[in-house]
């Protein structure tokens, strides 16, 4: 039974990881920073196990992943967001926002690394943004962040290829989450009609691309758009 790990399990896309892969039949553990109750009903509900762990915290991290079973997958989903203009987010903001966005996906790689090594085998999916892709008004830092996911994905891919592992990445579109809840339902209502599909996304169907991805043993490098044609 392979081993996933997920972070930011405990709602939204995360939480809607954590089901997938335990349908699929993945042994799961999942990390989460604050939302206990939420971790544990996702805990209760799929057997999985929840773990107390800020992503920013190197020591956490290594502490953490030292203390499960090797991992065969590692999902990268925690992340944050800014709202707001270039002028009006503090260094302190942006510092968080990349320490969570992209450091947590450096302290996490690096914890599951040596025992992928080992065994040449592994698999690692970032959850990215459509914004990264494209950019997005008012969310400079957020979209800044999320390019760094992209472009960390293409090249670990290459530097990790020739040791059996797979590095990949999802890029969702406008998803309906708690990250989204502060959007109005008008903005939102706009935002549908100009996908061609016609809807916002739901976690479960970014969580269906990640689980396709951990099983597509020779597709590596990859930004797997999940945003119903919003971006083409």
């Amino acid at each position: 039974m392979k081993h996933v790990l997920i972070t930011g399990g405990s709602r939204g896309i995360g939480a809607a990881a954590v089901r997938a892969f335990a349908l699929a039949g993945y042994r799961v553990t999942f990390f989460y920073e604050k939302h206990h109750e939420q971790a544990h009903e996702v805990a209760a509900e799929t057997g999985a196990d929840a773990i107390l762990c800020d992503v920013t915290d190197a020591a956490a991290v290594k502490q953490a992943i030292g203390s499960i079973a090797p991992v065969d997958v590692l999902v990268n989903n925690a992340g944050v967001a800014h709202y707001g203009l270039i002028s009006e987010i503090s260094e302190a903001e942006w510092e968080h926002l990349f320490s969570v966005n992209v450091g947590g996906i450096y302290r996490c790689v690096n914890a599951v690394l040596p025992a992928m090594l080992r065994a040449h085998s592994g698999c690692i999916l970032n959850v990215a943004s459509m914004w990264g892709q494209v950019g997005a008004s008012c969310e400079a830092a957020y979209s800044a962040s999320k390019g760094a996911v992209i472009a960390l994905t293409k090249a670990l891919a290459q530097e990790l290829g020739p040791s059996g592992i797979r590095v990949n990445c999802v890029s969702p579109g406008v998803i309906l989450t708690d990250m989204t809840a502060c959007v109005g339902e008008d903005a939102l209502s706009a935002l549908a009609e100009q996908t061609p599909l016609g809807r916002n996304g739901t976690p479960e169907d970014v969580a269906a691309a990640l689980l396709y991805l951990a099983e597509a043993d020779y597709v590596t490098g990859q930004i797997l758009p999940v945003n119903g044609g919003f971006v083409v």
